[in-house]
């Protein structure tokens, strides 16, 4: 996922820090998670609810970097856009992307698993 996603932003011309960065740190985090756990399946879901957040430098820039968010939506987006992105990001939201993003996780990785294991009987 690291490899694709980086390659991704490199085709697209937008593999910097703020995207990077995290995304090696969150690989990393992942990977450690999972060697940790022996590479079991609470690893892997653990890994990949860190996973799910290897594009957050992409979109945590919404809160953590603002002015330049909002000054690249003016600079590439039609008239509206960055007041519009402004007011619909507000700090409370943080938090419920981060735990919207983690129970999704979760719960896409047990219905994986529990498709993975139908194929496999079958």
């Amino acid at each position: 996922m690291f490899l694709g996603l980086l390659l991704h932003l490199i085709i697209i011309r937008d593999a910097v820090m703020w995207h990077v960065v995290p995304l090696i740190i969150i690989t990393v985090l992942a990977e450690i998670v999972r060697g940790m756990t022996n590479y079991s399946w609470s690893g892997d879901v653990a890994g990949t609810v860190l996973m799910s957040f290897s594009s957050f430098g992409y979109y945590g820039q919404i809160w953590f970097n603002r002015a330049y968010t909002y000054e690249c939506a003016v600079e590439e987006m039609p008239a509206g856009y960055g007041d519009t992105l402004m007011s619909v990001s507000p700090a409370w939201a943080f938090p419920v992307v981060v735990t919207v993003g983690m129970i999704l996780s979760v719960w896409i990785a047990n219905i994986s698993m529990k498709m993975h294991k139908a194929v496999e009987k079958s």
